[in-house]
């Protein structure tokens, strides 16, 4: 039976050899939701990311997906059964149309009327880029090819996205219109688990936080208590406000 659920990781530990990166860390992720992940830089929220998708496999713990281990299942089986990521630095196709990106996106996918709605549906969300779809990846700006990573992941039609830094390199314009998009994709149904540097922002859509910090979850919450949690106003939201 489908699980409460929609992701969880049980006492995960990663390790890049001797290095311990994630230790002892359980998050839970229920459908519906947008959940951030924030801390500082080299402290885990990418190995977070590469744990879930599976291009790192943890040393001890269980990754569950609507109640089911997968953390022994290759990337593509996780794919197929609806998690697609969108990665830091976009990471597109630079030599291949913008169209044949978000091919690439649906290739667990029956090409057909869904590949053709799934295709409307990032069309919608994304007219600019339904005006440049036979332009090369390449050539977009920064912001321009962050819209076609999320209509990437979207055309896999899955029920988690996993966003690893969405605003980063972008121009202050981009990061609301990213936002905007990321909360209207939710409303659609699609949860969000976003690793995001900008936690100003990132608490502003989230409904629920964790912060990590050398590997260890050490602070969990609404979006809104932490918001007003005076260590992380301190630690993360004066510094990041500025930064934005």
């Amino acid at each position: 039976m489908p699980s409460d659920l929609l992701l969880e990781f049980r006492n995960i530990n990663t390790h890049y050899g001797d290095l311990h990166v994630l230790k002892d860390v359980n998050y839970i992720i229920k459908p519906g939701e947008i959940v951030s992940l924030l801390g500082g830089n080299a402290c885990g929220k990418s190995t977070t990311m590469k744990t879930i998708m599976g291009v790192v496999r943890p040393t001890t713990g269980t990754v569950l997906f609507d109640g089911q281990p997968i953390e022994k299942l290759e990337t593509s089986a996780r794919v197929a059964r609806g998690i697609a990521p969108v990665l830091e630095a976009r990471r597109l196709f630079p030599r291949m149309t913008i169209f044949e990106n978000l091919e690439m996106g649906a290739y667990t996918q029956k090409r057909g009327a869904q590949f053709n709605e799934d295709l409307e549906r990032v069309y919608s969300l994304f007219p600019r880029v339904k005006e440049r779809r036979n332009q090369i990846a390449g050539t977009l700006s920064g912001g321009e090819q962050q819209m076609v990573a999320i209509g990437r992941a979207l055309m896999a039609r899955p029920r988690l996205i996993c966003m690893d830094e969405p605003s980063m390199g972008l121009s202050p314009l981009y990061v609301e219109q990213v936002f905007d998009i990321i909360q209207t994709i939710n409303k659609q149904g699609t949860s969000i688990f976003m690793v995001e540097q900008n936690a100003a922002m990132a608490l502003q859509i989230a409904h629920r936080a964790y912060v990590l910090q050398t590997g260890v979850v050490v602070l969990s919450g609404t979006a809104a208590e932490l918001r007003e949690n005076e260590d992380i106003r301190q630690a993360y939201l004066g510094e990041m406000s500025v930064a934005a």
